[in-house]
């Protein structure tokens, strides 16, 4: 199962093509079963912060026996949910693919890794090593030190990403930060006067609530309370948590009115009074705050940007010419061309008419 623990002078009669062709096998098969733990995992994506999402799967002769996902704070481990399930004997054969290295330590519940060795799993498969310097490594090393054959970073890139925020708010203790808006060809986030509201189309605005239900805290500046008075809220995703909604303002002077003061979900909303960004996201990080989404309007936007406080964009874009007075990502600008912020990891993605793009800063950026 575990070709890197087989030294070519250990597989008798296994030529160098059968040993190449033995790698790939165990590979693509490792990455198929990861995949499985990575689906088991989004399940509960969303509903975990401020712990990690995490998926666990037991296969046994190239069959998934048992599942396990995390559900969220207080709640069993992907891996001893995943265990529990299988309710038998765990054989010597038996693998454990997780998408997260298995914690070592105890919290609000016990230690994966002693679970793990309690259960009799022989044999590992983990996607990414925890960023959390109580765990780093650890788990990892306490497998290899009983005995467990453990291999590491099968899909380690994909397993990382299902935990971006996590992985920011517990290295850096702020926020891991979206800025999501909905845009008109020409840059702009608004329609002239008396013309319709929306830029994007319905199943665009349906694909953004999904985003919502994803993070912890959705943030507009008071100008896109006054004028749109928002609920900001998820609707159209079932069992889904509905974030915290944060409000910038200079002057305080907001519509006592406004739904995100009158709803049901009143007391989930937060009023910050002259208050950089970066000095808001600093606090909501302090509040176990994981991830926040920017909806607006122009000038917050232009803030994160200016001040390089974005971590990922995710754009839709509408197939208007709008002309209307909001521009996206006002505020001071880039100097010169170099100094602008530029993205890879680029994905476009059409939804009917519009366009959905994500990206993420290029870290360094171009020369």
């Amino acid at each position: 199962m575990f070709a890197q623990s087989l030294g070519r002078k250990g597989v008798a009669g296994t030529s160098e093509h059968n040993y190449s062709s033995l790698v790939v096998t165990t590979t693509q098969r490792d990455e198929r079963f990861m995949c499985a733990a990575l689906k088991e995992a989004e399940k509960a994506q969303g509903r975990t912060s401020p712990n990690p999402t995490v998926g666990a799967v037991l296969v046994v002769d190239d069959r998934i026996v048992a599942k396990g996902h995390h559900r969220g704070a207080g709640h069993d481990h992907a891996e001893v949910e995943c265990l529990r399930n299988f309710a038998a004997a765990v054989p010597p054969r038996a693998t454990l693919y997780v998408t997260l290295e298995p914690c070592s330590t105890v919290g609000r519940t016990a230690a994966c890794t002693d679970a793990i060795l309690k259960a009799g799993v022989r044999n590992v498969v983990v996607g990414a090593i925890d960023v959390n310097p109580r765990h780093s490594g650890k788990g990892i090393a306490r497998l290899r030190d009983a005995g467990v054959r453990l291999r590491e970073g099968v899909l380690g890139e994909d397993c990382a990403r299902l935990n971006e925020a996590f992985n920011k708010w517990i290295v850096a203790r702020r926020p891991f930060v979206i800025a999501k808006c909905g845009m008109s060809l020409d840059g702009r986030l608004t329609r002239p006067p008396g013309e319709p509201r929306w830029i994007t189309n319905r199943a665009a605005r349906h694909h953004a609530h999904q985003l919502r239900a994803r993070v912890d805290a959705i943030l507009v500046g008071a100008e896109t309370v006054r004028v749109d008075n928002p609920r900001l809220n998820v609707r159209g995703a079932r069992g889904a948590r509905q974030p915290w909604r944060v409000v910038l303002t200079r002057s305080g002077n907001l519509p006592s009115s406004a739904r995100l003061f009158s709803d049901r979900l009143a007391s989930k909303t937060l009023i910050y009074k002259r208050k950089s960004l970066a000095a808001v996201l600093h606090d909501l990080g302090k509040k176990n705050v994981t991830s926040v989404l920017i909806e607006g309007g122009g000038e917050v936007l232009g803030e994160a940007l200016d001040a390089r406080l974005i971590d990922k964009v995710r754009i839709y874009l509408g197939p208007i010419l709008a002309g209307g007075p909001v521009i996206a990502f006002s505020g001071r600008g880039a100097e010169a061309t170099l100094n602008a912020m530029y993205f890879d990891r680029i994905c476009y993605h059409r939804i009917g008419q519009s366009v959905c793009i994500t990206g993420y800063p290029k870290v360094p950026p171009p020369e």
